[in-house]
């Protein structure tokens, strides 16, 4: 599934929605120097992406070595990596980085569907911590899962999880337009938000169970347990930030083909 849009209008202009997709494109043409059909450097997602093994093990830092990522302290390893910033900012560096054009387009398609409702029902200065919170949230939930990771985490799935784990409790019942993939064929359906999030939260449980079961197997570089960790955080806080939640009956626009 592929959601496109919800049927749930805005009161406001989503100023800080806006301001995060730009500042996300932003950091990744201008700060990662990432490309159309290239990623971003190695390095630039080393010094800012957040790392669990720096975070569980302050003043140690990690560096390339090969092919790989090592970090001081680990056993057998004998490296002195170069100076880095500081451990603390890379939580919140990390959460406006990505690995690919893919990945940061996939997240803020997400950010802007879902993000401008919840921004709405809480105001623009919440929905900023509110965000950061999530992302927050997202990175210490990994971060337990694996906490000798060498691994840089990166990208905003988690905090927008935070905005999808709001947006289901406020909205259940709202329509998301989605694209449906059947093997070479896709249709488009109106599904309430609470099936098309539902599923998405049961994907991300599913492969982060397969993770730990076969921790060998490969999750195709998914930090599946910030995005669970992220959508937790949204489902306990929204009712403690949401000031409003608007009352719509907006009937279904688009039928099934």
């Amino acid at each position: 599934m592929f959601p496109l849009k919800d049927n749930i209008p805005t009161d406001r202009t989503p100023y800080v929605t806006i301001a995060f997709i730009v500042i996300n494109v932003l950091a990744y043409f201008l700060l990662q120097r990432g490309g159309i059909l290239s990623g971003p450097s190695d390095s630039g997602v080393i010094d800012y992406g957040a790392i669990p093994y720096e975070i569980t093990h302050p003043g140690k830092e990690c560096a390339i070595a090969g092919e790989q990522v090592v970090c001081e302290g680990q056993p057998g390893v004998q490296v002195q990596a170069p100076d880095q910033p500081p451990t603390i900012l890379t939580v919140f560096t990390s959460m406006f980085m990505h690995g690919s054009i893919l990945h940061l387009g996939g997240n803020m398609l997400f950010l802007w569907i879902f993000g401008n409702n919840v921004e709405d029902s809480m105001g623009h200065l919440k929905f900023v911590l509110f965000y950061v919170l999530g992302g927050i949230a997202a990175l210490l939930a990994q971060t337990g899962i694996d906490p000798d990771a060498a691994v840089p985490t990166i990208g905003a799935s988690g905090a927008v999880a935070a905005v999808l784990g709001g947006y289901i409790l406020l909205y259940p019942t709202a329509r998301v337009v989605t694209i449906i993939f059947i093997i070479f064929f896709f249709t488009i359906v109106e599904l309430p938000a609470l099936l098309v999030l539902g599923l998405w939260f049961l994907l991300q449980l599913a492969y982060g169970y397969a993770d730990i079961a076969n921790p060998a197997g490969g999750g195709g570089g998914v930090a599946y347990f910030a995005h669970i960790g992220g959508f937790i955080l949204g489902l306990a806080l929204i009712k403690l930030f949401a000031s409003r939640r608007k009352d719509y009956t907006v009937p279904p626009k688009y039928p099934v083909y």
